[in-house]
């Protein structure tokens, strides 16, 4: 910001060098990227992850279907074969099953499965989610979920955004700054051989 500052004040500084107004014009144009370009393409790609997202939602919901699944028995020395649609929030205890299920089509399917510790007992029931031929799988996305998944989206491309330009701005001030010492050393050499030299001014 000092820089943006320092663009009006030092217009017609006779001590203003080429690199100060360089390095406040580009200070300027970073603040107006970062403020309006930064936000705008996180916009844009926020919309378009939702868009995709909505879509891919939608299809997980046409392909995956809610049955009710009745346990067994406990199968504690089984591996579960698939996820229990209702296992992925919470922090809650699950335990190995063996569990019947109808698939849409209306086979019926027996398998290990999880399921919370109160519904693990014989003759319990809880939900699953499977595909057309009966096989559990993950539940499918919802629209809030994938509008959440959206937002971070467009945040994140928006903060890389930013931080692509500050970037881009810290490495020109850098030129800027080196260039400025190389000016200096080359009227420091030119300078240099004449001090304390009767007649030259020192």
């Amino acid at each position: 910001m000092r820089a943006v500052v320092g663009l009006w004040r030092w217009r017609h500084n006779p001590l203003r060098r080429a690199t100060d107004l360089t390095e406040a014009w580009v200070a300027l144009a970073a603040l107006l990227l970062m403020c309006l370009a930064a936000p705008a393409i996180g916009w844009i790609c926020g919309a378009l992850t939702n868009t995709s997202l909505q879509e891919s939602a939608r299809l997980e919901q046409r392909q995956r279907h809610p049955v009710t699944a009745h346990v067994l028995g406990r199968d504690e020395g089984a591996r579960p074969a698939a996820h229990d649609p209702e296992a992925a929030t919470g922090n809650q205890i699950r335990r190995a099953v063996l569990a019947r299920w109808t698939a849409p089509d209306g086979t019926a399917h027996t398998g290990a499965l999880t399921a919370a510790r109160h519904n693990a007992d014989p003759g319990d029931t809880f939900r699953i989610f499977t595909d057309g031929r009966g096989r559990p799988v993950d539940p499918p996305m919802t629209a809030e979920t994938a509008r959440e998944q959206a937002v971070i989206a467009g945040i994140g491309t928006m903060l890389l955004a930013a931080g692509a330009v500050e970037g881009v701005r810290r490495i020109v001030v850098w030129r800027l700054v080196r260039q400025r010492y190389a000016r200096l050393d080359r009227a420091w050499a030119q300078a240099g051989p004449d001090w304390g030299r009767t007649g030259a001014g020192s």
